[in-house]
């Protein structure tokens, strides 16, 4: 994720993530998770399925003192999903994998989250709703987009 998107992604959740439980998906280098735990949050689990990934989000922990409350979860998102709870839920697949955001998304829903966001190319348009949630908000900076969903009753 580009430091420009982070910063912005954290500017916006400011007053949402302090106390609560942050989950990364397609964490890559962690960054995301790491920022999380940086502003507040109380634990941080971040999944990746590759391997040589995985030793960069470690390392990467280990460097900043940060690995008590970090959950790396060596993993597809899929079959990380079941054991995970969490009250904020990135991701960030691949952008050319657009059936990853889809069946992410998805099971997000399925699960009953609360607030999901995505980050996709600006080109990309997710859909407006996935089951009950529904898209609050996008923001757009150069090629990258973050989009928010919240349940419908949120």
């Amino acid at each position: 994720m580009l430091d420009r998107m982070r910063e912005t992604l954290f500017n916006i959740l400011q007053l949402e993530v302090a106390g609560q439980v942050f989950a990364s998906l397609f964490s890559g280098t962690g960054a995301v998770g790491i920022e999380a735990l940086s502003r507040g949050a109380l634990q941080a689990y971040m999944v990746e399925a590759n391997p040589q990934a995985v030793k960069v989000i470690e390392a990467n922990l280990e460097t900043l003192g940060a690995t008590a409350d970090a959950i790396v979860i060596s993993s597809r998102v899929e079959a990380a999903l079941p054991r995970i709870e969490a009250d904020i839920w990135f991701l960030g697949p691949p952008y050319a994998d657009h059936d990853a955001y889809h069946k992410t998304l998805h099971a997000l829903a399925e699960k009953g989250v609360k607030l999901a966001i995505a980050q996709h190319d600006a080109k990309f348009e997710l859909r407006e709703n996935y089951e009950q949630l529904v898209r609050t908000r996008i923001v757009k900076a150069g090629s990258n987009a973050l989009t928010f969903y919240r349940p419908v009753d949120a």
